[in-house]
C-alpha cells in the first residue's frame, strides 16, 4: 500500500474520482474538496490521504481544522 501522505497530481485526481477539472475546482471553492498543497513554484498537488477520506465520503467532507 502507498504511503498516504504522498503528494498526487490533477492527472491522477481526476482519474481517481471521475470529476471533470472545471467541477473539482469549483468544489475547492466551495470547501468541499481538498485544496491543493503547494510543492514547487509552479507547481501542486493534494494529499492521497486527503483525497482518500474524499472518496470515501464526498458528500460529508469537511476540510480538517487547520
Amino acid at each position: 500500500m502507498a504511503d498516504p501522505d504522498r503528494i498526487v497530481r490533477l492527472k491522477t485526481v481526476l482519474a481517481r474520482t471521475g470529476l471533470s477539472r472545471s467541477t473539482l475546482y469549483r468544489k475547492i471553492r466551495e470547501g468541499t474538496f481538498p485544496a491543493q498543497v503547494r510543492i514547487s513554484i509552479h507547481g501542486a498537488g493534494w494529499r492521497e490521504s486527503a483525497l482518500n477520506r474524499w472518496i470515501a465520503d464526498p458528500v460529508g467532507f469537511r476540510p480538517e481544522a487547520s
